[in-house]
């Protein structure tokens, strides 16, 4: 009898339980080869698997170097968009995670270098020729002070020159004497105070007296050459540090990738409470597809709206989920998809009214339609989207008829990548959903295609809601530079 585990089948879920008591290299190379082999797909799997594995990584890095961590998170990137190129949020995850990094290491950086600035204007380092200070008095300078000498030496007499006859006459008697020149003030003269005299301050020096000893001053104790153990603790003192940051660095790094998980379990809410901005009473809403973002912002207007929902059966590749979603509220085995909620109930338990349409029927019943919401696999930095098959001709018919698309998409969908080639971005299925292998003689002489997305230029979309909120495709660009970096554009 087979075991449990050897029942269940690889998923998400699967690799989501191992990643706990399994080396990080395996880890990779599990993820690596679930996304090959399409066990997981889509945009929000891809993106919990991605930021679950990186925070794996991250947590288990040993070095220091944040260069050294940008490069193991790199090469790990590479590796898994090299899996599946067109699982775009796989690579937003990775240079999100790239940019986190690089963001916390020069707020380090700018950290250190404020308090070395502080700590540089609080004890200013001394210059001999700083005009803006003035030199300390030398020794024999302040004897000429009159506090020195009505303090400290005995009162002198006055001061006696000699005439011209040899004499000695005092200056207060016939002849007036002239007054003592004060001797230039010279900053190359020692400062030294003998250790016997008493220090004394000039009259000159009272209001801005240094506090800090003069450059010809006796070096202290902790600039001295001999100093050894001073600078090696010093060293040891930058080596914890250094230890510190690398730390720190590395424990806001891995608090960021846990908010990006807070923000793809928050993502559907925060759209859906736009809801009510955007749908009003008496509307009849165009939807595709089985997008549970769509279902969440549908759900939440339809507690104050009564409105009508046109879905669109997204035929052959996703009609039984489109079917079990307007049945049930979820997906066909929704049990073990991260997508799906046990709480969900479809929109007919609301009080909607759902009309379930093939994909011919857009263009005829698109008049009647006052708005399309659509769901996004990826959403391009030019404004474009890759969206299921049958997205485009929604958008083209509802262009023709003036009627404004809406498109629900998380800020992890967008990628910093432009459609170059557009072809790159599309993916195909299973042809024998469009024709059975059974029909030989008709396959054989037919090239059967079988596109899973559909890629829409910009200017068929007219507003992109996101959960930062609503914005023009003309603006995505602003957002794509606000949280992916240049240098990790291309990993």
């Amino acid at each position: 009898m087979p075991s449990a585990a050897a029942a269940a089948a690889p998923s998400i879920s699967t690799f989501l339980r191992s990643l706990k008591g399994t080396p990080v290299d395996t880890s990779i190379e599990h993820l690596v080869s679930l996304l090959k082999r399409r066990q997981i797909r889509n945009s929000r799997p891809c993106a919990i698997a991605t930021t679950q594995l990186l925070l794996r990584v991250v947590a288990d890095f040993k070095g220091r170097d944040v260069s050294k961590l940008i490069d193991r998170v790199r090469h790990v990137g590479q590796k898994l968009t090299a899996a599946q190129p067109r699982e775009m949020a796989v690579g937003n995850i990775v240079r999100r995670v790239l940019g986190l990094i690089r963001e916390v290491d020069e707020d380090k950086e700018e950290d250190a270098d404020g308090s070395a600035m502080s700590d540089i204007a609080i004890n200013p380092p001394h210059q001999l020729n700083d005009s803006l200070s003035r030199p300390a008095l030398s020794s024999h300078m302040s004897t000429f002070s009159p506090l020195k000498h009505g303090a400290i030496e005995p009162a002198s007499p006055a001061p006696k020159r000699l005439d011209s006859s040899g004499s000695s006459e005092s200056a207060g008697q016939d002849q007036p004497e002239a007054p003592l020149q004060r001797p230039p003030l010279s900053s190359t003269q020692s400062s030294y105070i003998s250790s016997s005299a008493p220090l004394a301050t000039s009259l000159f020096g009272l209001l801005s007296h240094p506090e800090t000893p003069s450059g010809g001053s006796t070096p202290a104790i902790q600039q001295s050459p001999g100093g050894k153990a001073s600078l090696t603790a010093g060293n040891l003192a930058g080596l914890g540090d250094d230890l510190q940051k690398a730390r720190d660095i590395r424990a806001e790094v891995l608090d960021g990738i846990r908010e990006m998980l807070d923000e793809l379990d928050q993502v559907d809410e925060q759209i859906a409470e736009k809801a009510l901005e955007h749908i009003h009473s008496n509307e009849i809403i165009l939807t595709h597809t089985s997008s549970m973002t769509v279902q969440k912002f549908l759900l939440t207007a339809a507690r104050k709206r009564t409105f009508t929902v046109v879905h669109v059966e997204a035929y052959p590749n996703e009609h039984l989920d489109t079917h079990c979603t307007i049945m049930t509220g979820q997906k066909a085995g929704a049990a073990d998809d991260t997508d799906s909620d046990p709480r969900f109930k479809p929109l007919t338990a609301a009080g909607i009214t759902v009309i379930l349409i093939p994909d011919s029927a857009v263009f005829a019943i698109m008049s009647r339609v006052n708005k399309v919401i659509l769901g996004t696999h990826s959403v391009l930095a030019n404004g474009g989207l890759v969206a299921a098959v049958g997205a485009l001709t929604i958008a083209s018919a509802a262009k023709v008829h003036k009627t404004p698309v809406v498109v629900l998409s998380g800020v992890y969908k967008l990628s910093p990548v432009y459609p170059f080639d557009t072809d790159e971005l599309i993916e195909h299925g299973d042809a024998s959903k469009v024709v059975p292998f059974e029909d030989g003689d008709f396959v054989d002489k037919i090239d059967v295609m079988n596109p899973l997305f559909d890629y829409v230029p910009a200017d068929l979309v007219d507003l992109y809601i996101t959960n930062l909120g609503g914005h023009a495709p003309s603006y995505l660009y602003r957002i794509v530079a606000d949280h992916y970096r240049v240098e990790d554009i291309n990993l």
